[in-house]
């Protein structure tokens, strides 16, 4: 089985070096792992699709070393459990060379033990909480200091927010993006007692408390700000609770890094105009590439209306680095391809240059982007490319804590003790 090829990795490579080839299995099987049912199917399955796209424009090109591309869609139907069994069925069954998958930080710790077990290799394309670094994982969404930090900056630095409330929904990627940035405030000067935390359960419709907890916060008169990791439906009886009370953009502004053009189309956004998001891309971007992306997005789905986003911007850096990657390689097989990862450039949506780190997370710019009434973005803040940090400088136990997999082969390497600390399970 192809997974299990990956052992001969090294000698591969020595053989790619004397001159000799060994022969590519044909078709090349791409591992597609998003939901396509249950409550998470709204925003993955526009992944799915993606892959789909680009799949067939590589296949137009010509495939990969010779070969056709075909991929292999599962469905593991936001069940998180199930998203490891449908790993497996990937890499065993259907001997895929590659995964593109998961959303949600909880499907992907519940991949990893079986990604690792069987050396697989998958591209992850959401923004996360960061605290991880797999060999077998290459991260292309945000890490935190691609997103949260650089929006918390936007906060205190353009809009003078001197209070912060941290809504999120109680899971493992707002609970631990709001213990970074609880940590992060602190040491900006933000007083303990003027950050306000609060988590709900995925579909929380009831926001009349939290919201007028919100507004209470800035009863001194000081400016309050909100930091949303909300997810999914609950976003929209949030934004409507605030307009019920009252507050506009100007008065409590809300950013948020889960709310895209995907969770806004078909939706009503009179309570989010002027409200913010922050992430790597925006359909709005104005750069010759975003509009070669959205005009075959639209010719393959068969639907001018169709929106873009940033994930499907990270699918698509993530899968053309591959496509190189194997190509330089001469092979599909993981640890080969792992290693001609490292420096991997190709030109993002918004008019830079993606690069691959060493800790498997990519070098991205960050867009803050203001909620217009048709549901885009009108981005009014973008940065260089921000290497991706697996490990936060804000918590002291990760301050300590470097990523190499090329130079070091660690991926939780202690800077003091100069370790390579065993990475402790916590999926």
């Amino acid at each position: 089985m192809k997974f299990m090829k990956s052992i001969l990795a090294g000698t591969v490579a020595t053989a790619a070096l004397t001159g000799t080839a060994m022969a590519q299995d044909c078709p090349i099987k791409v591992g597609v792992l998003h939901s396509l049912s249950g409550t998470m199917a709204i925003s993955e399955t526009t992944l799915k699709d993606t892959m789909e796209m680009l799949v067939a424009k590589q296949n137009e090109a010509g495939g990969v070393l010779g070969c056709d591309l075909e991929a292999v869609v599962v469905d593991p139907a936001s069940d998180w459990p199930l998203f490891a069994e449908k790993a497996r069925e990937l890499l065993t069954v259907h001997d895929v060379d590659v995964i593109f998958g998961n959303w949600t930080s909880v499907s992907r710790k519940s991949v990893l033990p079986v990604i690792e077990e069987l050396n697989g290799l998958l591209f992850y394309p959401v923004q996360y909480e960061g605290e991880e670094s797999s060999k077998n994982v290459f991260y292309t969404g945000a890490a935190p200091n691609q997103q949260a930090i650089p929006a918390t900056d936007y906060f205190l630095e353009e809009l003078g927010v001197e209070k912060f409330a941290l809504l999120g929904t109680d899971y493992v990627y707002p609970r631990t993006t709001n213990n970074i940035l609880e940590s992060y405030l602190q040491e900006k000067g933000i007083a303990e007692e003027d950050i306000f935390v609060n988590y709900t359960p995925f579909g929380h419709s009831d926001w009349s408390k939290i919201v007028a907890d919100v507004v209470a916060l800035g009863a001194d008169g000081k400016k309050v700000g909100v930091i949303s990791t909300i997810n999914g439906d609950a976003n929209v009886g949030f934004y409507k609770e605030l307009a019920a009370a009252g507050i506009s953009s100007q008065d409590i502004p809300v950013v948020a890094f889960s709310v895209g053009e995907e969770e806004l189309s078909g939706l009503d956004t009179t309570n989010l105009v002027g409200h913010l998001a922050a992430w790597n891309y925006f359909m709005s971007a104005d750069t010759d590439a975003n509009e070669q992306f959205i005009a075959d997005w639209h010719e393959f789905i068969g639907d001018d209306s169709r929106v873009t986003n940033d994930p499907m911007e990270a699918h698509y850096i993530g899968f053309n680095m591959w496509v190189n990657a194997v190509e330089d390689a001469g092979t599909t097989e993981v640890d080969a391809v792992r290693d001609a990862m490292y420096g991997q450039e190709f030109p993002n949506l918004t008019g830079g240059t993606a690069v691959m780190n060493v800790n498997h997370h990519l070098s991205k710019p960050v867009l803050i982007g203001e909620i217009l009434e048709d549901g885009q973005f009108d981005i009014i803040s973008q940065t260089e490319e921000v290497p991706g940090d697996a490990w936060t400088d804000y918590l002291p136990e990760s301050a300590v804590l470097v990523s190499d997999w090329k130079d070091l082969g660690c991926g939780m390497y202690n800077t003091e003790t100069e370790t390579c600390v065993q990475i402790k399970s916590n999926y």
